[in-house]
């Protein structure tokens, strides 16, 4: 896999039973990558390798005064040297190629998580989780498995060389053969520790981002009520905690480096002394000092590569974690292991039915659904999408007799769109926005026109540049900040209405705009979605009038169904909720009520 062939057709299936599972996983899926890597890496160490048996050769052959020898020398340096930069060009070149595919392979399954699991993602899983697994929580992961080759590289060159050092110079190759593999590990005492210092400060650098997250999703509320202060001295508490927690990290890691240059140095030095008593003694030549010396010095560089691999794995253990938690969740709690057969798509035109409340939106009808619970009306929503958050949740919304949660996810979506509370505009031009998956039944301007979107347009066109003629050209900036709340729903109503679902499940759509409009989208989303059936969580008298037949849902319950009127006259719990009367005003209303019943009743006796 090349950058240019990304993204992934597939990404796969990942083994997201634990952290290293996961990382072995996404190893092997880069077999190929890892391969080629590695072989530029041998190249290039193998060069290096080298560079000291042809200087001891060129000095043996200085000494021996041998012409010949010495060209023959010279050019076998050069050839090492056009080894060694091939090799380092094309070992950086694969390596980061292996750390860019394996990032987006992560992204891309993250991606596909989030997709599957919709909303009910960010109440598993912290929002500033999310962010951190996707952003940095992915580049640690992707410098593990673009450091793997280039480790397997150099630990073949240390044993190539620690090889040829003894067959070279017997009496000191053994001395390097036996001091190499110690210096390598030297700190493996040492990485327990360190691995337990970079997840502490991983945690807490996680939290630390969730509460930044947070604190800026609620930037407008919490300047409301005058808590800018409060969060920000949580935040600096936070923050202080991750820089101390790095502090202590970096202080371990800066004793496991300095162990890396103090022991090889050593080895130096123990070389450079028990040579030099066997050059004395005529023991060793000059020539095989010098390639011996040299060569301990050049492995130097691959004995990096050790320390590298060791930093890599301890930062990406907790990441990889942390994205294989999110990686194994589910649309639901239930046992995802055992087998069952994903049934047919129901045909069209079956009623839409909760069971665990009751609430049945019969087939081609505008049902109107109060609830008196804002956070009920939005986990009704969720569920009549197919969204379930776990097996407490009841069991399943059918149609057509079908349990949606059991179809195919892109079928359940297909049949069933939910449209939340607080739907989110991607930044780009309007006809992007509207560029998504839909029957083609329903044109962008006919959807704009029913969601009363002819200021939003007008908005747009002035503070487009100039040549953009076609509303449909302008861009909207990220997240629709550019707009007020009422316009940026609208837009979202549009986009739901484009893609023509069998069943659009709307939550509180008109909750940001001016009565009048509201009426007039309350009629466009009627004429529009004549035939096809449409549930809409509100509990404004504009949108209930417009309602086929609308259903109180109270303490879970679902209550016979009725028109807006007849339920504000026979419903005084239905009448709380839309009118929002207090205990006193129905008392009073129900007495008004019961004394006109009297009258109109002694009216049609005397008659």
């Amino acid at each position: 896999m090349q950058i240019s062939d990304l993204p992934y057709p597939d990404p796969g299936v990942p083994d997201a039973r634990s952290g290293p599972r996961f990382l072995v996983w996404l190893g092997r899926n880069q077999l190929g990558g890892q391969a080629k890597s590695l072989c530029w890496g041998l190249l290039h160490h193998i060069g290096i390798a080298g560079l000291p048996f042809a200087v001891g050769f060129g000095v043996e052959a200085v000494v021996d005064r041998d012409g010949r020898r010495l060209l023959l020398v010279g050019a076998l340096i050069a050839v090492l040297g056009i080894a060694i930069s091939l090799g380092d060009a094309m070992l950086h070149r694969t390596a980061v190629t292996n750390w860019i595919t394996a990032a987006a392979r992560v992204q891309q399954l993250l991606a596909r998580k989030t997709a599957e699991l919709g909303s009910a993602l960010t109440r598993r899983v912290a929002a500033g989780e999310v962010v951190a697994v996707s952003t940095g929580d992915v580049e640690k992961i992707g410098w593990f498995v673009e450091a793997v080759s280039r480790f397997l590289a150099a630990a073949v060159a240390i044993v190539l060389v620690c090889v040829g050092l003894v067959w070279y110079a017997p009496s000191l190759g053994v001395v390097v053969a036996v001091g190499m593999p110690l210096l390598a590990l030297a700190s493996l005492p040492l990485l327990p520790r360190a691995t337990r210092r970079a997840d502490v400060q991983r945690e807490k650098a996680g939290k630390a981002t969730e509460l930044a997250s947070d604190t800026v999703a609620g930037l407008r509320v919490l300047r409301g009520i005058g808590g800018e202060e409060l969060f920000l001295g949580r935040y600096r508490a936070a923050s202080q905690e991750v820089r101390e927690a790095a502090v202590r990290s970096a202080r371990m890691w800066a004793v496991i480096s300095a162990i890396q240059v103090f022991l090889p140095g050593l080895l130096m030095i123990t070389v450079v002394w028990y040579g030099s008593s066997l050059v004395l003694d005529d023991r060793l030549d000059v020539g095989e000092l010098v390639a011996v010396f040299s060569a301990v010095s050049l492995l130097l560089y691959p004995l990096r590569s050790v320390e590298e691999i060791a930093m890599a794995y301890s930062f990406s253990r907790p990441s990889a974690k942390r994205a294989a938690r999110v990686l194994n969740l589910t649309r639901t709690d239930a046992d995802e292991s055992r087998e069952r057969t994903t049934p047919e798509a129901p045909a069209p035109g079956g009623d839409l039915y909760d069971p665990e409340t009751g609430l049945l939106a019969p087939a081609g009808q505008f049902t109107a659904v109060v609830c008196g619970d804002p956070d009920l009306a939005g986990r009704l929503a969720e569920r009549l999408g197919g969204h379930p958050m776990d097996a407490a949740d009841g069991p399943p919304v059918l149609l057509g007799g079908v349990a949606l949660d059991e179809l195919a996810l892109d079928t359940a979506r297909t049949l069933v769109l939910v449209q939340d509370k607080d739907p989110v505009l991607l930044s780009g031009t309007l006809r992007a926005l509207f560029d998504v998956p839909a029957s083609g039944a329903v044109t962008p301007s006919d959807a704009l026109a029913a969601a009363r979107c002819g200021d939003v347009l007008d908005a747009l066109l002035q503070s487009a540049p100039d040549g953009v003629e076609d509303a449909m050209d302008a861009r909207i900036t990220e997240r629709g900040r550019s707009l007020s709340g009422g316009q940026r729903q609208r837009l979202a109503l549009a986009r739901s209405l484009v893609t023509d679902p069998e069943v659009l499940v709307l939550d509180e759509p008109t909750s940001a705009v001016d009565s009048h409009t509201e009426a007039r989208i309350a009629d466009g989303i009627a004429a529009l979605r004549a035939g096809r059936t449409t549930v809409v969580l509100a509990s404004s008298p504009l949108l209930l009038d417009r309602a086929d037949r609308v259903v109180l849902v109270h303490e879970g319950t679902a209550l016979p169904a009725g028109t807006h009127r007849e339920l504000l006259r026979g419903e005084p719990r239905y009448r709380a909720v839309v009118t929002r009367e207090t205990e006193e005003e129905q008392r009073v209303s129900g007495l008004e009520l019961a004394q006109l019943t009297e009258s109109l009743t002694e009216i049609e006796e005397s008659a």
